[in-house]
């Protein structure tokens, strides 16, 4: 079988993996990266969202054929060596995770619309969000943790 390229997570990696089986699958079955969560299996709750190319894709339903040659960042990449991301510290201050599971999808989705509009708007975040689904029911604090990534983002306390 022939090999997929992916630079993943800041890394060149290669995959001999069938090219028809989902990303997450081989994020957290091959190569043991385990953020990104099996939620639907259809693309529709964001539990398995991870950064490709920058946008937020749903890796149960993108092949690895789909991610040959790009940058795919999982939240096991987000951080800088020991420095969190903006947004991985204030879902921390702001307790805007219950459960768990539904974290790093809201994460992942929330960086890529962080780089995209550094200052968003309350309505853009929740239009931006909308599809990422929290059974626990934490949205207010979800959204109130995007805002004050955009705050951590300029350097506010």
């Amino acid at each position: 079988m022939a090999m997929t390229r992916l630079q993943l997570n800041g890394e060149q990696r290669e995959s001999s993996a069938d090219p028809r089986r989902s990303l997450l699958s081989i994020l957290r079955d091959d190569l043991a990266l385990t953020g990104c969560k099996y939620g639907c299996g259809e693309g529709e709750c964001g539990a398995c969202t991870v950064l490709i190319d920058g946008q937020a894709t749903r890796s149960c339903i993108t092949t690895l054929a789909d991610c040959a040659g790009k940058k795919i960042t999982t939240i096991e990449g987000l951080a800088s060596g020991e420095k969190l991301h903006p947004l991985q510290t204030a879902f921390i201050e702001c307790n805007a995770l219950q459960c768990g599971y539904c974290t790093t999808g809201m994460i992942m989705t929330g960086a890529a619309l962080l780089q995209k509009h550094a200052q968003p708007t309350r309505d853009q975040i929740i239009e931006h969000m909308n599809g990422n689904i929290c059974r626990c029911g934490t949205y207010t604090r979800i959204l109130a943790a995007i805002d004050r990534a955009t705050e951590l983002s300029k350097g506010g306390a």
